[in-house]
């Protein structure tokens, strides 16, 4: 597949009004001019009750409406069909009569005519066929004198008899034709009314282009998927008509798109009463392909209808469905801590297992693990069932960290002018300009002492606290800048008075953390007061129980929700998309690889979302610390018996990272700053990042691999590189790459407005990052084969 560039067709925006959606953007494909969605009616209550059933939240009485509308509309719609057949056949005749009538005059010529030959017979033959290329008789010059002679009269009724031959092969089509269609008409009468992929009548093939999909608005995946299931249900009604045998052979086009996507996209449409002879699970496809294994041998039971959760649908046309949980992800989750805590919530409930780096692991194939360090990083992976030592793991990296700034170990500064600020400190350089007059709020993680335990606990204020006013632009030069960032930008919390309680001389008092025994000089007294009443009544601790808190990590973050934006909500509107986005997609892609691949895996797959990137990742937790190699070398060894250099050396060879960071999306309003053909679109796809100076991993062959792995899902891939006279950002690629050795490429989702306290990207691109993601997950192992 090749990249992407910006002068190709649009992307598709979350709601295009082309024509009737299912679950989202889905688009029906086209025959002729005629959107198939129509032929169950266009309007505006088929418009609504189709997508409430397709997205499985209409009522029954709903279903009973649509039903009702659906039969009353396709009744209509065949009585049109009908008259449109008659109208067909009228036409017909009236040709015929006038080719009986054209041909009653030929004979009469013919008749008249008093030189005759077989040559000439043969040229009329090839005139009433419209062929004015001649018929050869095998002598060239037998066609030749054949022009000179006219055709003999014995020879009028033999070439009547072919016009007539003709015109009736004309009429058994039309009553092939009409025969199709009624027997379509009797299936659809007696099928349910759920089952919506049933189509209409009036589609008489599948003649539909395979080059590119209508108007040039979709994906070919898309459209190839919605053209191979029109072409299953043909093949179901010419089966129920008694025109072929009931078979499927509906099977993915050039293998460009995956199967499972493919039954997928049937369930989908098959809305809420799904037809349980698609729900085939991936472990059975390898069944099928590679013939039983002890592990797959005993098929699922399909007699009830299944619900897929939202992470089993990352395909294209439905990518729109996974903006609003990432928009919820980034609203709950606002500091580093919260978000690897919600990460290890959701892997809990999707059966992963915690392991503590201070025990003994026991790893089995077929399982799936996470393990944290420091609160703030995690890595997460799931063993296949028919992995062996020495095999490699496909491996996505990414950091949860983000521009804030962090209250100071002390964090009570002295009272100016009656207002109560707060002492804090910039995070990878924020707060920066785009901080000043928002509305902020307070979060991160706090050390509570509970009787004889030290907890870790973590906090969110819900109401703005501080804010870092701006000085009016009448103040002239003063308004103008540059500001200290120590005198000039610390926010307020609240007001204090002038009559405040007085801290004393600067430098006048040793600078004590504070004790962790309750006592006068704890770490509560060097805070400011009222906010240390807040957070403790955040953490339900009254009164003197706030004393208990021994320390905290606490952070600004921009209160203002997630939110899409946009005519369409064509884009998300938030704060710390930056790479919380990435990452996010890179753990929704693990566990729909895990509910489709494990069975059928010999490979780990594995997702690292790391802290302090936007720092240089110095710390432990950080990419530069050992956490990565850690986890793979301890894994492998639990799941050999011991580890040794040869084994660990063969695993690294042979395995594969995509450094998933975010990257720049175009900005139209800066052309001049991009190159031409590296210039990333929102909502198109995943981005490859290259840099010529060693800032990013990309080369060719990895970008081969993920390209390969991209083409099995269907995933678009962008490209971005620096102009020379800009300079490029650095990710968490490089690091882990040459520590280790693993091949690796950069890629990830574009937005707008990186390093600004509040981001944009594509509504789409969250689960095209879950498209992408997949691909690599469940495609390395295979494509990795043809790279050896």
């Amino acid at each position: 597949m090749e990249y992407y560039k910006p002068s190709s067709p649009s992307p598709v925006t979350p709601s295009e009004p082309q024509s009737v959606a299912l679950q989202g953007n889905l688009q029906l494909p086209y025959r002729g001019s005629q959107p198939i969605a129509q032929l169950v009616g266009n309007d505006e209550t088929t418009k609504r009750l189709m997508n409430r059933v397709a997205t499985g939240e209409a009522t029954e009485a709903e279903h009973r409406e649509f039903a009702a509308h659906v039969q009353q509309t396709r009744a209509q719609q065949v009585h049109e069909d009908q008259a449109r057949a008659q109208e067909a056949r009228m036409q017909f005749m009236r040709q015929r009569q006038q080719q009986v009538s054209m041909a009653q005059q030929q004979r009469q010529q013919q008749q008249m005519a008093s030189h005759a030959s077989p040559a000439g017979y043969a040229q009329q033959m090839q005139h009433m066929l419209g062929n004015t290329g001649g018929v050869s008789n095998g002598s060239s010059g037998a066609s030749a004198a054949s022009t000179e002679k006219a055709p003999e009269p014995t020879q009028t009724q033999p070439n009547h008899k072919l016009q007539d031959y003709q015109m009736q092969m004309m009429l058994l089509e039309q009553q092939n034709k009409k025969r199709l269609l009624m027997a379509r008409q009797a299936q659809d009468e007696t099928s349910s009314p759920g089952a919506m992929h049933n189509g209409s009548p009036a589609v008489d093939n599948m003649s539909l282009p395979m080059s590119s999909a209508p108007g040039g608005n979709h994906a070919l995946q898309d459209y190839q998927i919605q053209l191979m299931l029109l072409e299953e249900q043909n093949k179901k009604r010419r089966a129920a008509a008694g025109l072929e045998p009931a078979t499927s052979s509906v099977s993915p086009p050039d293998g460009n798109i995956a199967l499972q996507n493919y039954q997928e996209q049937l369930m989908f449409l098959a809305s809420k009463d799904k037809n349980p002879a698609f729900l085939v699970s991936r472990a059975e496809q390898d069944a099928i392909a590679n013939g039983p294994s002890p592990a797959r041998t005993q098929r699922p039971d399909l007699s009830q209808p299944k619900e897929l959760p939202l992470h089993h649908r990352a395909i294209r046309v439905n990518a729109e469905k996974y903006a609003k949980p990432f928009c919820d992800f980034l609203t709950e989750n606002p500091t580093v801590f919260h978000a690897v805590d919600a990460v290890k919530r959701q892997l809990a409930g999707e059966g992963f297992k915690e392991l503590s780096e201070r025990d003994k692991w026991n790893i089995g194939e077929g399982g799936k693990y996470f393990v944290e360090r420091n609160g703030s990083s995690l890595i997460a992976f799931v063993v296949g069932e028919n992995y062996e030592p020495g095999n490699g793991a496909a491996i996505l990296a990414g950091h949860v960290d983000a521009l804030t700034a962090k209250l100071k170990p002390v964090s009570e500064v002295p009272n100016k002018a009656g207002y109560l600020q707060l002492g804090v400190a910039p995070y990878a350089g924020a707060p920066n300009n785009t901080w000043w007059d928002r509305d902020l709020s307070i979060g991160g993680r706090v050390i509570v002492k509970n009787g004889d335990k030290i907890e870790s606990r973590l906090v969110k204020l819900d109401w703005p606290i501080p804010r870092i006013p701006t000085l009016a632009p009448r103040f002239g030069a003063a308004a103008v800048g540059p500001f200290n960032p120590e005198t000039q930008m610390t926010p307020i919390i609240g007001l204090e008075g002038t009559d405040a309680r007085d801290l004393g001389e600067p430098f006048s008092k040793p600078s004590f953390i504070g004790t962790a025994d309750n006592k006068v000089g704890s770490f509560i007294s060097t805070q400011p007061p009222r906010l240390v009443r807040a957070i403790g009544s955040a953490l339900g601790l009254k009164g003197s129980s706030v004393a208990n808190i021994i320390n905290w990590e606490l952070e600004l973050f921009d209160i203002q929700p997630a939110t899409l934006l946009g005519l369409d909500k064509e884009f998300i509107s938030a704060g710390r998309i930056d790479d919380k986005l990435c990452s996010w997609s890179a753990i929704q892609a693990l566990i729909e690889a895990d509910k489709s691949d494990t069975a059928s895996s010999s490979i780990m797959k594995v997702v690292g979302l790391f802290d302090d990137e936007e720092i240089g990742s110095g710390l432990r937790q950080g990419a530069r610390g050992n956490l990565l190699p850690s986890v793979l070398e301890r894994a492998v060894g639990s799941l050999n018996g011991g580890i040794d250099a040869e084994l660990i050396g063969r695993t690294y060879a042979n395995s594969f990272l995509v450094s998933s960071d975010v990257t720049h999306a175009v900005n139209p309003n800066f052309l001049n700053a991009y190159l031409e053909n590296h210039s990333p679109q929102l909502n198109v796809g995943l981005v490859v990042s290259a840099d010529s100076n060693g800032h990013m991993t990309t080369d060719s062959v990895s970008t081969a691999v993920l390209q390969r792995c991209a083409d099995k899902v269907g995933a678009k891939l962008q490209v971005f590189q620096i102009r020379n006279d800009s300079r490029s950002g650095g990710t968490v690629g490089p690091m882990l790459s040459s520590a280790t050795g693993i091949r690796a490429i950069d890629a990830g989702i574009p937005q707008l407005s990186m390093h600004s306290i509040r981001a944009t990207t594509g509504a789409l691109d969250p689960g095209l990052g879950v498209l992408a993601f997949l691909g690599f997950l469940n495609g390395f192992e295979s494509v990795d084969k043809e790279f050896e």
